[in-house]
């Protein structure tokens, strides 16, 4: 699973991946900083088992905080979109062939209103114009690659009688669109069975919809703490009812993060308060006050950008928490206990499961034992959020 975050120059993208990484990298304000994407680990937030049995967890991944487990995950920053970008604009064509490979996306927006649509400074933009042209151009960019192929292919599928949602999946593998994606949108929407015939505005329609359902996508409504921020998040949560939208201040999670990791504070991602642990300057007390009284106390959950991760992983793309347990023995061969939880997508099974482990768990599994309630479960069980499962093989 990859997490793309994705808007146009200097919104803050660079920003909310530090934040939710804590990796080096370049920040500036100034269009097109980031030209290479960045790669790196965020981390999605769930209760950790350990409470449920009673003891402390040894992470072998990701870190747990009083009960809270941090699971990874993979994301990527790629450099600034502008309108045209799906023509070759501001080196579209690249930024958005680094997109292909992303399972959902966060739309970081400067809801602040303090940059235009290229990212240059300016007062009062309306953030409403980049939601748009954002949403235009990715869907731009389905369009023309389907319309590369179109007419050949429509008319090779018709003479061969060849399965069309199939055949679009393989087209599209490149951007991980499956075939019960394209059975679905054929399904809500009204085509017109020969699609040779389709007409050019049925084409963007399908486009449009392949996109949402294979590339979904989040609103980060960045700089929440800026001036006319407020105000804007209001407009455009009206504006857009059918989005998914958040306030967020990466700006106020990365030095909260960094407080905590030089040992000032104690804060755990995505909680409303902080704890002071140490003699802090004048300066650091007024900046950690602005975080206080601006954002964390302002919105139930933060400054937003753990929120965003997790409604991500778990809203949009629906995976699963699993635990690999046994009822009778939390360790590892080393004495870690509980020392895993995975992310497994929607709908995976037992065996699912256990092949993930490890091939031969899936090829000589037996069944499956609920490490919470002991029951045994067959290998068609459908994994459920926060399940702890042992895999019995012969």
């Amino acid at each position: 699973m990859l997490i793309g975050l994705v808007g146009k120059p200097s919104v803050g993208k660079s920003t909310f991946f530090k934040a939710a990484t804590l990796a080096e990298v370049e920040i500036a304000s100034y269009p097109f900083t980031t030209i290479k994407p960045n790669h790196g680990v965020g981390y999605v937030k769930v209760d950790c088992i350990e409470k449920y049995f009673n003891v402390k967890c040894n992470p072998n991944h990701g870190f747990c905080i009083k009960g809270n487990r941090f699971v990874p995950v993979d994301l990527m920053d790629v450099a600034g979109l502008v309108p045209g970008a799906s023509v070759g604009k501001g080196l579209g064509n690249q930024f958005l062939d680094d997109l292909r490979r992303a399972d959902a996306f966060i739309h970081i927006v400067d809801i602040s209103g303090e940059t235009d649509t290229e990212g240059k400074p300016v007062k009062n933009h309306d953030p409403a114009v980049d939601i748009k042209f954002l949403e235009d151009e990715l869907n731009n960019w389905y369009y023309n690659i389907l319309m590369k192929v179109w007419k050949t292919f429509a008319r090779k599928l018709e003479m061969e009688h060849a399965n069309f949602a199939e055949a679009v999946a393989v087209q599209f593998s490149g951007l991980k669109v499956d075939e019960d994606q394209v059975k679905e949108i054929l399904l809500n929407t009204k085509f017109n069975e020969k699609p040779s015939l389709w007409s050019d505005d049925e084409i963007k329609k399908f486009a449009s919809e392949l996109r949402k359902l294979s590339k979904p996508m989040i609103i980060a409504a960045n700089k929440i703490d800026l001036e006319n921020g407020e105000k804007n998040y209001e407009k455009i949560k009206k504006d857009f009812p059918h989005l998914l939208i958040f306030a967020c201040s990466a700006d106020s999670e990365l030095a909260l993060r960094q407080a905590t990791k030089a040992g000032l504070i104690e804060y755990i991602p995505g909680e409303k308060d902080f704890k002071i642990l140490k003699t802090l300057s004048e300066k650091q007390k007024l900046a950690l006050q602005k975080i206080k009284e601006n954002v964390l106390e302002k919105y139930d959950y933060g400054t937003g950008v753990q929120k965003i991760l997790n409604v991500a992983v778990f809203d949009l793309l629906h995976y699963l928490p699993v635990f690999p347990a046994s009822a009778n023995k939390l360790g590892d061969s080393k004495g870690n206990i509980l020392p895993d939880c995975f992310l497994l997508p929607p709908g995976s099974t037992a065996l699912d499961f256990a092949y993930f482990l490890h091939t031969d768990f899936g090829d000589n599994f037996i069944k499956a034992i609920n490490a919470k309630t002991k029951m045994v479960l067959g290998k068609d069980y459908k994994l459920k959020f926060g399940d702890a499962l042992e895999i019995i093989t012969r």
